[in-house]
């Protein structure tokens, strides 16, 4: 055992729901920090730990960085010794921009271009390009006519004339903006002498080309039609046409809104000069082994390797780069990513994807005595998949560093060194450590919840499968790695999708919540629901109109004629202008991710001190947004219309979540329970066809027998519930299983078996199914 000058020790943490917590954790070691949703494992592995270490470094870089200190705040701890430099692995949902790439995640596009630098086939006669020159995200490589991006965005006169049966005054140019923009542009139209009540397909082709393409920006005056509420004086107008609008706003607008409204007037297509490549053709006729660096790039990473492996011999240029690329691909391959290509779009890619990539990339970096904390690095990840990322958290080990991962993956729980227990409950429940030593020694911790499922397996009863009342048939579908594949889909039972990662589960779920016979179809997803700290869980359940309007009508609100918009921090009035109501102001750190820090104002309330001064049973719109739901049940206990949405989220786990937690602190996982719950609260039809990607991702198992409750209480009620799964417990729940594979992207795509979970648990052509036969075995 490590001796105790080797343990990171924590005084006093007491980061979100932490109780001046105390804890020990060697270093040099795996250490596992588990507990059930919402306990605290996370504020102490990334909001102490990791928070702790990233301030050390801001610190000790720059005078500049240690201004934006106070800003961007530090842990609430005491004190934290022994504590290396740490990097994190985080599941983050997106990625700054499309351009990020599986090979510059991982820095195989970087050797990728080094080798068709210094190894291709060069043209008779061309001089050797730089590295750069096969980059598309550099002026010396982008195609001139996209910009590197492989797609032009155009417009047509169908994308913005949708309806061609309605005149100009009726909004024929549906691409127009609305208000006093839009009528501005038909009045100096007017005046230039076009027709406005002239069904738009009856206007001369030429006029309907020069009002949605011209380049040209005529100013005329505008003398505009009297209005008896308002004196307008004529005024010059300058002509834009719908094409310079939609494209201006869609390349040079702030406005998310605004660009997304523009995108969907937008037209997309391979660019004509690269064919979609992204490169100059000086650059695409420079090849390797035959093929040049798109068709490479384009190529699932294991079919990469197996393409270069026999040029990694010997010592040139070719040789030295080949092993360098072959050896940064297999840990992936290795990780259950080799179906992935180097070219494939970050932004694409599931959270556990992303996080694999950068684990497996961190192998190669050769850094020694970091702490790698990792955010449930299992995610995502088949059974089948789960020994390789204990190999590789292993050989981090090895390599001299600590690696601290928060997990629900008992099996990965179980190859731990050390075992954090934290809990017992969820939020204001929890927030204590239980336990922090050897895993054998949690079996006398009676406190403990994740002790029961560690030693006695997560077997739940077994039942008949229920019988459908009919099948959904779906024929030859053909989208991504399916391939004309034939399914069918039991009505009204519980289906599990399985297979490995990449093998095409959520894809098949797309293809089926598309089908048009589906009366109504409910996906939801692990997306965030909202990306600012504006959105929570109060406006995303509809929870927050209700309290806006108790606080409305009491008697100190209506003698200041306050409506239920004052109480709103989204709109001008009763929020705090400083942080335009988002309670946090933005920090920009330049070499770091955005961070959010409390207003300097309203201190994260929100609101300004008059709208404050209103109170509703003695407490302000502020406080009632910061009780947690469990709370706010008992609270607003007497008003129906409140308890409907608060009931839900209790029923899927999320009591502990204070109602105006903003969205940017929620896991994909609990984004996902408040989607479902907004959907529990609706008064349910029956017949709905709800579709789920991996609900259990970040769920102790203790929440995920919380959330099968209410999907089986869906099915119960006649409705059909399809969710694609890894966790073989579920899968062993299922009223029938439709399994993918056998391997991921190329190597999968086909349906491997299909039937009640016995049948794939007996199937010997099913990975799947080997690892399901021991779903219930305790360890």
């Amino acid at each position: 055992m490590q001796g105790m000058d080797n343990y990171v020790r924590v005084r006093g943490a007491r980061v979100h729901n932490l109780r001046d917590v105390n804890v020990e954790l060697p270093r040099d070691a795996i250490v596992a920090f588990t507990g059930v949703s919402g306990s605290g494992k996370s504020s102490l592995a990334f909001g102490t730990l990791y928070a702790e270490s990233q301030h050390r470094f801001l610190e000790s870089v720059a005078p500049y960085a240690r201004r934006l200190l106070q800003q961007a705040g530090t842990p609430d701890v005491d004190e934290v010794t022994g504590l290396p430099p740490a990097v994190a692995l985080e599941q983050r949902r997106s990625v700054p921009s499309a351009r990020s790439s599986v090979g510059t995640v991982t820095m195989i596009s970087n050797s990728l271009r080094m080798l068709m630098s210094r190894a291709g086939d060069y043209p008779p006669g061309a001089g050797r390009l730089d590295s750069d020159a096969f980059s598309p995200n550099t002026a010396a490589g982008a195609c001139p006519n996209c910009h590197g991006q492989g797609v032009v965005y155009e417009v047509t006169e169908d994308s913005l004339v949708p309806d061609p049966s309605l005149t100009i005054r009726q909004g024929a140019i549906a691409s127009w903006p609305g208000a006093w923009q839009g009528k501005n542009l038909r009045d100096i139209l007017a005046v230039l002498g076009h027709d406005l009540d002239r069904p738009w397909r009856d206007l001369p082709q030429a006029e309907r080309e020069w009002i949605l393409f011209t380049d040209e920006q005529p100013v005329v005056m505008v003398h505009p039609e009297r209005d008896p509420d308002r004196i307008q004086r004529p005024y010059q107008g300058k002509y834009s046409s719908a094409k310079r609008l939609v494209l201006h706003a869609y390349a040079d607008s702030k406005s998310e809104t605004s660009r997304a409204k523009a995108a969907r007037f937008l037209v997309s297509g391979p660019c004509p000069v690269c064919g979609g490549r992204r490169l100059r053709p000086e650059a695409l006729a420079v090849r390797f082994d035959g093929r040049d660096i798109a068709e490479l790039a384009a190529m699932p990473l294991v079919e990469l390797a197996r393409l270069l492996r026999p040029h990694a011999v010997g010592a040139g240029p070719a040789a030295v780069l080949s092993q360098d690329l072959v050896a940064r691909i297999d840990v992936l391959v290795e990780l259950g990513l080799g179906y992935l290509s180097t070219s494939r779009s970050s932004p694409t890619l599931s959270g556990g994807e992303l996080q694999r990539l950068r684990l497996g990339t961190q192998l190669r970096s050769g850094l020694f005595g970091v702490v790698y904390v990792l955010d449930e690095p299992s995610a995502g990840l088949h059974p089948a998949d789960s020994e390789a990322l204990i190999s590789v958290l292993r050989r981090l080990k090895e390599s001299g560093n600590s690696v601290f991962l928060v997990e629900h993956d008992l099996d990965v729980v179980r190859e731990a060194d050390w075992l954090v227990d934290v809990g017992p409950g969820a939020g204001v429940h929890g927030g204590r450590v239980l336990h922090s030593g050897p895993l054998a020694e949690l079996r006398d911790v009676p406190e403990s919840v994740t002790r029961r499922y560690l030693f006695t397996g997560t077997a739940r009863p077994s039942r008949r499968p229920r019988t459908p009342r009919g099948w959904l048939k779906l024929r030859g579908v053909r989208r991504n790695n399916l391939r004309g594949v034939d399914v069918e889909v039991p009505l009204g039972v519980l289906t599990a999708v399985t297979g490995v990662s990449g093998a095409g589960k959520t894809t098949l779920l797309g293809a089926i919540g598309d089908l048009p016979e589906t009366d109504r179809v409910v996906r939801v997803d692990q997306q965030p629901i909202g990306r600012t700290p504006r959105s929570n869980l109060a406006t995303y359940t509809g929870l927050f109109d209700v309290v806006r309007k108790l606080f409305a009508a009491t008697p100190q609100a209506r003698a200041r004629r306050y409506d239920a918009g004052r109480f709103s921090f989204n709109v001008p009035g009763g929020r705090c202008e400083t942080c335009k109501g988002e309670g946090y102001v933005a920090v920009e750190l330049l070499f770091l991710p955005t961070t959010y820090s409390p207003c300097p104002d309203c201190h994260g309330a929100r609101y300004n001190p008059a709208t404050l001064e209103i109170t509703y049973r003695d407490a302000t719109i502020a406080q009632v947004l910061d009780l947690s739901v469990d709370d706010a049940a008992e609270f607003l206990a007497d008003v129906p219309a409140a308890m409907r949405p608060l009931r839900a989220l209790r029923e899927v786990g999320l009591g502990y979540l204070r109602l105006g937690q903003p969205a940017t602190e929620l896991s994909g996982g609990e984004a996902q329970r408040v989607k479902l719950a907004s959907e529990l609260q609706r008064t349910s039809r029956g017949a709905t066809l709800y579709l789920l990607d991996e609900p259990t991702g970040g769920l102790h198992p203790a929440d995920v027998e919380v959330l099968m409750r209410q999907l089986e209480a869906l099915v119960e009620a006649g409705n059909t519930v399809v969710l694609a799964e890894h966790d073989l417990a579920v899968v062993a729940a299922a009223d029938h299983v439709i399994d993918l594979g056998p391997g991921g992207g190329d190597a999968g795509g086909t349906i491997v078996a299909h039937g009640p979970p016995a049948r794939i648990a007996a199937s010997p052509s099913s990975r799947t199914g080997a690892y399901l036969s021991l779903a219930a075995r305790p360890s």
